[in-house]
C-alpha cells in the first residue's frame, strides 16, 4: 500500500495498490481507511474483480502488520473500511460487499458502504471529524 503523498497517487477501486485515505476518528478512537469509487455500478467483472482486489489489499494492509509499520501510533486501534461511492452498488456488487462485511467481522473490522456526492470524493475521506490525511 501507498500511505505517503497521497495527493499525487491515483485513487479509486481501480487502483488496489493505493491506499485512498485514512483518518483517525478521535471521538470513537478508530481508524477509518475509505476507498472510492465513482463509476457507476454495472455488475461487470472488471468492476467487481477491482472492488474485491481493493477489500483484499485493504484487509492484508490491515492484518499482515503493515498498517502498524506505517501508522504505530494508531496501533491496536480498532479499524473501519469506507467504501465511499458516488452511486448505489448493484445487487451484484452487494453481495459481494455482503461477503467481505462477513468475512472481515470475522477480524473485528467493520466495512461500511457509504454513498456520497462525487465532489466529496476529490476531498478527502469525506468522515466529518477534520482529521483526515491524505
Amino acid at each position: 500500500m501507498v500511505p505517503e503523498n497521497l495527493n499525487a497517487v491515483p485513487k479509486g477501486i481501480s487502483h488496489p495498490g493505493v491506499l485512498d485515505a485514512f483518518a483517525y476518528d478521535a471521538r470513537r478512537d478508530t481508524l477509518v481507511l475509505a476507498m472510492y469509487e465513482t463509476r457507476p455500478w454495472t455488475g461487470g467483472e472488471e468492476q467487481l474483480f477491482q472492488l474485491q482486489e481493493k477489500l483484499n489489499a485493504y484487509a492484508s494492509f490491515i492484518l499482515d502488520g503493515e498498517m502498524t509499520g506505517s501508522f504505530p501510533q494508531y496501533a491496536d486501534r480498532p479499524v473501519e473500511i469506507h467504501l465511499r461511492t458516488s452511486h448505489e452498488p448493484d445487487p451484484v456488487a452487494m453481495r459481494l460487499l455482503t461477503q467481505a462485511r462477513e468475512q472481515l467481522a470475522l477480524q473485528e473490522i467493520r466495512l461500511e458502504t457509504i454513498i456520497v456526492d462525487p465532489a466529496e470524493n476529490e476531498a478527502g475521506c469525506g468522515c466529518g471529524h477534520g482529521h483526515c490525511h491524505d
